[in-house]
């Protein structure tokens, strides 16, 4: 008797043609309000603003820099950095690039150009994670800087050059500042790297009536590393006034400031800032604590705005949570910069030395999502530029709070003294930390092993926490070399287990008491019997839901 052929087992769900009747993305038209253009403009007229705006001309006589033998090019393997709101001019830029450097006729080039289109960390840092993954030997980075000083690399910045509305900016700037009222006043014009360029011209027109102003002109920090293209600063590199990668020009002939004794601080804190283009968060946070007053112009809409600015306040609360908080998370948030690592180590100290559990994590640019996977971290402090690197949480957000280094510091201090000020510096930061080392030595105490840690009083939710510093409790783990051993391999074992606590090499470990606590303990847990064994019962296999995401059988049944 013949048998019937068996039938395979099906292993997808089954699709038809209707399955894949999908919408179709329509494409959007490419915006650039940074170039001026009007609407389809053609592709030469493209080509020749973007040549104009980047100045490419002096770009591409620094890509053709020889060595010493006049044979082959310094630089060989460049990468270019572009921000998010640049990135529709990259495709344009090298193809222009690779035709006049010639690397598109000449085969045995040997010149290469990546784009960096997704920066690791803040786009205002020089991408030297990304750019070390081709073995750069130059970075070009494309927009609004920082200016901070990098570590490894070669880089050259380019701006670009933004139309800006002169008459219309003095005009608004008379409306702010009537002469009348602030003839004498002091003000500060300042703008983001692209606006520089015309900050010089703006101050020209205004310090006839004006006799109190001043501007900011880009002050890079002496290295042979860093280059601007398309822009010479004004001032010279010694300066005398500095301040956020900035010097200061029009203070040199002010009588109260022509001694040598002078803090930068309260000089800032006499002056009004007029500040063209809206900064970020952590910028413009920076900008309010140290000026007396702030007006932002932009130069798209022509308008001016003096608020609402993030809240200091909030940064306040946040110090007094991270003085009861028992695990701390360095958030990295750059690794370009200097001082980097030095930093990095010194925080780690501190926080052990406050007798409180730290963990360091590089997850790239940081969100909401990626910090929520860490439950078991009581506050986060980021590590990252004082202009895009720091995280200000306006809005409540992120599930822990975040601090920066300065104000840990703060809350890791045994006498708290809020001055207002907000540090964001990282050189400014590990000089505090040199200070108050220096001082704990001259004023050193014993404390008495034997008694236990007081608890931390929060001052936010009004009572004491036990767990503050959880290391604090290492005296009770004494108590297993009073019990006696059965062997020497228990005496050897790198995880003991006391009462409630877990210690892994003779440290409290937070982490393990956390999962300790948790009420679910992983998939399987919830067929776990009484007597701690695992049920041999399974479960009984039902159909699934079948179709994909965009719509299950089920759906499509009840629609139709």
């Amino acid at each position: 008797m013949a048998t019937e052929a068996g039938v395979p087992v099906a292993l997808s769900t089954y699709q038809d043609e209707s399955t894949f009747q999908f919408e179709r993305v329509k494409g959007s038209e490419i915006v650039r309000p940074h170039l001026s253009l009007g609407k389809n403009p053609s592709r030469d007229e493209l080509e020749s603003k973007i040549t104009e705006y980047y100045c490419l001309d002096e770009l591409v006589e620094v890509l053709k820099k020889s060595k010493e033998d006049n044979i082959s090019r310094e630089y060989n393997r460049i990468t270019l950095q572009f921000p998010d709101s640049l990135i529709c001019d990259s495709a344009t830029i090298v193809h222009e690039l690779q035709r006049r450097l010639g690397v598109i006729n000449d085969a045995v080039s040997r010149q290469k150009l990546w784009i960096l289109a997704d920066t690791s960390y803040s786009p205002c840092c020089i991408d030297e994670v990304a750019a070390e993954h081709v073995n750069s030997d130059l970075v070009v980075h494309f927009g609004d800087a920082c200016l901070n000083p990098i570590d490894k690399l070669p880089a050259v910045y380019v701006f670009g050059k933004p139309v800006v509305d002169v008459a219309n900016l003095v005009n608004q700037f008379k409306t702010r500042y009537p002469i009348e009222e602030c003839q004498s006043s002091k003000i500060l014009l300042m703008s983001d790297s692209p606006h520089t360029y015309i900050l010089k011209q703006v101050y020209e027109q205004l310090a006839v009536e004006y006799s109190g102003l001043c501007y900011a002109d880009l002050a890079l920090v002496p290295s042979t590393k860093a280059t601007i293209i398309g822009y010479k600063p004004h001032s010279v590199v010694d300066a005398k006034f500095k301040t956020m990668n900035r010097a200061l020009v029009g203070l040199e002939n002010v009588e109260d400031y022509e001694n040598d004794e002078f803090d930068i601080d309260t000089i800032l804190s006499e002056h009004e800032l007029f500040h063209i283009s809206t900064p970020e968060a952590p910028r413009l946070l920076q900008l309010v604590t140290k000026f007396s007053s702030v007006t932002l112009y932009d130069a798209f809409t022509k308008q001016i705005s003096q608020g609402p600015y993030p809240n200091l306040m909030r940064r306040y609360r946040y110090m007094h949570m991270a003085r009861s908080a028992g695990t701390v998370g360095l958030l990295v948030n750059t690794l370009s910069l200097a001082n980097t690592k030095k930093l990095i180590n010194t925080m780690a100290k501190r926080i052990k030395d406050a007798g409180k559990k730290h963990y360091i994590f590089v997850v790239g640019k940081p969100n909401v999502a990626k910090l929520a996977n860490f439950e078991n971290v009581d506050m986060w402090c980021v590590l990252g530029c004082d202009h895009q690197g720091i995280i200000v949480d306006q809005s409540n957000e992120y599930f822990k709070p975040i601090v920066t280094p300065y104000e840990l510091l703060l809350a890791l201090s045994d006498e708290l003294t809020w001055t207002g000020k907000w540090i964001t510096d990282f050189k400014q930061v590990l000089k505090q930390v040199d200070e108050e080392e220096d001082a704990d030595e001259e004023e050193k105490h014993d404390e008495d092993d034997d008694e236990d840690a007081p608890p931390e009083f929060d001052a936010v939710t009004g009572r004491y926490v036990s767990t503050s510093r959880p290391l604090r409790q290492l005296q009770h783990l004494q108590i297993s070399s009073q019990e006696e051993v059965k062997n020497d391999v228990e005496s050897k074992a790198l995880v003991n287990k006391l009462s409630s606590a877990v210690a892994i090499k003779n440290t409290v470990s937070t982490s393990a008491q956390y999962l300790q606590t948790r009420h679910w303990t992983g998939l399987g847990s919830d067929y776990n019997t009484e007597e701690g064994e695992i049920s041999s019962a399974g479960a009984n296999l039902e159909e699934g839901r079948g179709g994909i995401a965009r719509g299950y059988d089920y759906d499509r049944e009840v629609h139709s």
